[in-house]
């Protein structure tokens, strides 16, 4: 089917990961919803336009989002800790266990993950070097997408300068790009995002 990404009927994703992913407005409800195991639990679509209707496939929207979109250069404020990007099994090891506090996920981040060029673990830093803050960067050759923000203390607001920091050293050129909803959102917006278009999260009940 054209403008979908799917597993395939038989393929359960990662923890975190959509079956289906929309890749280009009007795609066929009905057709995405066949190509879906449905019958694991946690069958779940993204729906990057918002434009489909999976209700009689027994989906109900998890919930609602917006893209959201950074100028590259555009000033950020400041922040006070170090970071780096982690480069090594340890230093992932330890950036994922920060960023699963506690919830049981941290092997999602497995050291394969720093063989991609064009992925970027960042790991905010407090003075005596433990990491407490970060996200994960996805470069392409026009936007660097954002992803998996998080701070020990003080949530995204606390985030988000040492992200911004970071993705700004590393990719001065490039705009900052992702997606997120809720509180979250106007959290991303008072840190110089945008909202540029909705997306929905649709899971399977």
């Amino acid at each position: 089917m054209s403008g979908r990404w799917s597993g395939g009927p038989s393929r359960s994703p990662p923890l975190y990961y959509p079956d289906a992913v929309t890749l280009v407005p009007g795609a066929d409800s009905a057709v995405l919803a066949a190509r879906i195991d449905t019958t694991a639990p946690g069958a779940s679509v993204k729906d990057s336009f918002a434009d489909l209707d999976l209700t009689e496939a027994g989906f109900q929207v998890l919930f609602e989002a917006q893209w959201i979109h950074r100028p590259a250069r555009a000033p950020a404020a400041a922040s006070d800790l170090a970071w780096d990007v982690a480069c090594d099994p340890d230093t992932l090891r330890a950036w994922a266990l920060a960023w699963d506090d506690g919830g049981g996920n941290a092997g999602l981040f497995r050291p394969e993950l720093l063989d991609d060029p064009a992925t970027f673990v960042l790991a905010g830093q407090s003075p005596d070097g433990r990491v407490i803050a970060g996200a994960v960067a996805s470069r392409s050759d026009h936007v660097v997408g954002v992803s998996n923000v998080f701070a020990l203390d003080g949530g995204p607001d606390a985030a988000w300068p040492v992200v911004l920091d970071s993705v700004h050293w590393l990719f001065p050129t490039l705009p900052v790009v992702g997606y997120e909803h809720a509180d979250d959102l106007e959290v991303a917006v008072r840190h110089g995002f945008e909202p540029v278009g909705p997306l929905r999260i649709w899971l399977h009940v």
